[in-house]
């Protein structure tokens, strides 16, 4: 991904802290023959929570988890040796020349993103059973956490073994990573803050949410 100098990550959280919060990525790799298109899927993601306490605390070393269908053949494609994508998306808006109060000027996209590329480990078992369980159970205590109530799965984890032979779960160790933190940081000083505001104000949650990483510039 091209990043130019003005929006990288400010700091060694920043990436970190969006694929948290942005766990829906999209997992690309080659095809498996010299005339194959590319393959996408989109999945849900998570760092695995079982990593050492004291791991890596930048993204390069570290290991995240997920799961796809067993019957996309996106799975059947992966390869053990080959380097593979997923890419997150955060909090983004279009901005408005007419925030900036000037002229001339141009609208633009204000946006965040992570890309983080790495090798993938298929968990293989003769039949999907306990590392995939762990692999989805993993997933919703961390979703539940973050985005819902608390579900108890207890009463269902009878269902979730009847449905393991169609998941294929997967380890992910992050090799490289790029963030780009588009957040109007070309723009003088005063004009960004009229760029916040103007997010901050909209009823548009994805548009307050930029308003507050902007913020977090100053």
């Amino acid at each position: 991904m091209f990043v130019p100098p003005p929006y990288r990550e400010p700091d060694g959280s920043w990436p970190a802290d969006l694929i948290r919060a942005n766990p829906l990525a999209l997992l690309v790799s080659n095809g498996a023959g010299p005339d194959s298109v590319p393959y996408a899927t989109h999945l849900p993601v998570i760092p695995d929570p079982d990593a050492p306490a004291d791991g890596p605390s930048e993204l390069a070393g570290a290991t995240l988890l997920g799961h796809m269908n067993r019957a996309n053949p996106h799975w059947a494609a992966l390869r053990p040796d080959a380097t593979v994508l997923l890419t997150f998306t955060g909090p983004h808006a279009y901005v408005s020349p007419t925030v900036y109060g000037t002229t001339p000027a141009a609208p633009t996209w204000d946006f965040t993103s992570v890309h983080v590329h790495g090798t993938l480990e298929k968990i293989e078992e003769a039949e999907p059973g306990e590392e995939t369980l762990h692999v989805v159970k993993s997933t919703v205590r961390a979703f539940e956490k973050d985005f819902g109530a608390d579900w108890d799965m207890t009463g269902s984890i009878s269902y979730f073994r009847q449905i393991m032979p169609a998941v294929g779960a997967f380890r992910f160790t992050v090799t490289g990573a790029d963030g780009m933190f588009k957040l109007s940081q070309e723009q003088r000083p005063e004009i960004r803050d009229r760029v916040r505001r103007s997010f901050g104000e909209s009823a548009c949650t994805r548009h307050r949410e930029t308003a507050e990483l902007i913020g977090r510039l100053s």
